[in-house]
């Protein structure tokens, strides 16, 4: 994407380490090509961003770690002439909602690559999700694999929500929230807390949080933990994430 931080984050962290290495930005407009364009830029590592997780997943030679559960990789390595996939948006996101101390359950908003990690991880770590969609067209995955999913039409909000999170792209490039305004409201009046995996930028979503007087975040620290994550990958775990952490945050302030 081309409001991407990634660039700034990893570079940062190669020029203080002195690592031979450069991250920069590539435009993939056709998901299918992207084994293609990983080999003919002979990269040995990259990001992907929405919408392709799952396209990467498909174009990888293995899958690693959490990416084989939910079917969706961010992060591509290359191991001896094959393609590495991992998925680093589940680990990245714990830890960054580590500061809204323990909760219960989770309402997630929206149902791509991003969201299926999300769930994946809060189950995994005894946090129910629950998962709600414009449409049913996306909730396969989700109803195939016993989490509780709905569309527009069929949610009825009957329970309060520890944490709410935005993880559609609604308010990245426009005004729109990722849900009715109405049920927002109501949603945000018995909720504990909400993040918005949108980064840099107040999303309409989160001046509604604001509102609503709950503690929140935007996609900034989830960013970062996944960054230091990947940026291990991308050096073959030679450097540890708490060296990488700390620098891959001095980026932050420029």
């Amino acid at each position: 994407m081309s409001h991407s931080r990634s660039p700034l984050m990893h570079n940062h962290v190669f020029k203080t380490l002195g690592i031979d290495a450069c991250y920069t930005r590539t435009h993939l407009s056709d998901s299918s090509k992207l084994r293609d364009v990983f080999f003919a830029k002979a990269l040995s590592g990259a990001n992907i961003t929405v919408p392709h997780k799952e396209a990467a997943f498909i174009a990888c030679d293995e899958i690693r770690g959490i990416a084989k559960v939910i079917g969706a990789v961010n992060t591509i390595i290359l191991e001896n002439g094959r393609l590495i996939g991992y998925n680093t948006d589940a680990d990245g996101f714990l830890r960054a909602i580590e500061s809204f101390g323990p909760l219960k359950n989770a309402l997630i908003l929206g149902a791509g690559g991003t969201a299926k990690a999300l769930a994946t991880v809060l189950r995994q770590n005894d946090i129910e999700p629950v998962i709600l969609n414009r449409s049913s067209k996306r909730l396969d995955y989700f109803n195939e694999n016993g989490f509780k999913a709905f569309s527009w039409d069929t949610f009825i909000p009957s329970n309060a929500y520890d944490l709410i999170i935005n993880t559609t792209s609604a308010g990245l490039s426009d005004d729109f929230l990722p849900v009715d305004a109405t049920l927002l409201s109501d949603l945000l009046s018995r909720a504990r807390c909400a993040i918005d995996v949108i980064y840099g930028k107040e999303t309409p979503f989160l001046r509604e949080v604001k509102k609503a007087k709950l503690p929140y975040k935007d996609g900034s620290d989830m960013l970062l933990e996944q960054g230091v994550l990947a940026n291990s990958l991308f050096m073959h775990g030679t450097v540890s994430t708490d060296i990488i952490r700390p620098i891959m945050q001095q980026s932050f302030l420029y």
